[in-house]
Order: structure tokens, then C-alpha cells, then sequence
């Protein structure tokens, strides 16, 4: 065996600490990548696939396996992504229609939270000796909107959307055939769907 001297002598500084305290504990940073609301929906509505296709019923079939059923939801829930969330707000559109205590309620608290817009460029809320500012603001009209929200039944209404989009969104992502639409990619595991 043949002994090397490697040379390891130095002076090495380490990097210097920079210290910026947080304002906020890590869990409660909002993350950066928040898309543009209205970018967002002119996303949605570019990607929504044609209806006639979305309900075309020579489509629907029975998935032939379990393990061919949970891919064919994911498959869809992908594909009809955007049709699925215009579904989601044709329920919440219907829902509001025929609850109009509850139609009434958002439209208070939205004239509301109008009318405190309007109050803040001309004079500002002291509450306490403290000046709260317009978001302050909005919340507390949110928080105080919330037992009215209560008492005209949005909590029934709010958990009767979710409930129905949940079972319309499976029924049809379950039972409609993507792959007669849409031709099926390769798999890398081709042997774990053939049980």
C-alpha cells in the first residue's frame, strides 16, 4: 500500500449568518404561486372539453375491474377537469335559486362589505382607540354575517352541494368510458392492471 499526503491546511471562514426574523411561523406563509383569479378561470374555460362529448351516453359502461375503475376515475377527474368544476358551480347556482334566504344573506353581506369600502376611502374605523383596517373590516362583517348564515340554513345548503357534486362527479367519472374517447397511454407497470 502506497501512503498519500493530501495537503488539508487552510483557513476556512464560514459563511456569514444572516438573521431575518420571521413574522410568521412557516405554517401560516402563504405560498407564492397563488394563480390570478381571472387568469385562472380563463384557464377553466379554455380547457373545458365540448358537453356533447361530457354527456354523450353511448359512452357509459360498467368498468370491467376494480383496479380499472380507480384508474378510469383518475383518468376522467383529469380529463373533465373543468367540466367537473362548472357542474360544481352549476349545483352551487341551483342551490342558491332555491334558497333565497340564503340568496338574500350574501347579497347583505356583500352590500355590506360595499358599503365599508365605500366608508374607508372617506374615514377610517376606530374601534377600541384602534384603527382596523379595510380587511379587519371585512372580517368582522364575515364574522358577524356567520350566524345568519346559520340561521337561514347555508350550512345544509353548503354540505347538500359538496355531497352532490361528490356523487354526480363519481357516477360519472365511474362509469364513463375515456378510453373509447381518448386512446389509452402505455403503462409502466402494464402487469399490475391484469389481476
Amino acid at each position: 500500500m502506497v501512503d498519500i499526503a493530501v495537503d488539508v491546511s487552510g483557513q476556512m471562514d464560514p459563511p456569514p449568518e444572516i438573521n431575518v426574523k420571521k413574522k410568521y411561523p412557516s405554517f401560516l406563509q402563504i405560498p407564492t404561486q397563488i394563480p390570478d383569479p381571472k387568469e385562472w378561470i380563463q384557464q377553466q374555460r379554455r380547457n373545458v372539453r365540448p358537453w356533447l362529448v361530457f354527456i354523450q351516453t353511448s359512452n357509459f359502461k360498467v368498468p370491467p375491474s376494480i383496479p380499472r375503475l380507480g384508474k378510469r376515475i383518475m383518468r376522467n377527474v383529469e380529463y373533465f377537469q373543468a367540466n367537473y368544476l362548472f357542474v360544481f358551480l352549476g349545483l352551487v347556482v341551483y342551490c342558491l335559486i332555491t334558497s333565497p334566504l340564503i340568496l338574500f344573506a350574501i347579497a347583505g353581506t356583500f352590500y355590506a362589505g360595499y358599503r365599508l369600502n365605500k366608508r374607508h376611502t372617506e374615514k377610517k374605523l376606530v374601534l377600541f382607540g384602534k384603527e382596523l383596517t379595510l380587511a379587519q373590516q371585512y372580517g368582522l362583517v364575515a364574522v358577524c354575517s356567520m350566524p345568519i348564515y346559520y340561521l337561514v340554513g347555508a350550512h345544509g345548503a353548503m354540505f347538500w352541494v359538496i355531497g352532490a357534486s361528490m356523487v354526480v362527479i363519481t357516477l360519472h367519472a365511474s362509469f364513463y368510458n375515456i378510453e373509447a374517447l381518448v386512446p389509452k397511454s402505455e403503462d409502466a407497470y402494464p402487469l399490475l392492471e391484469e389481476v
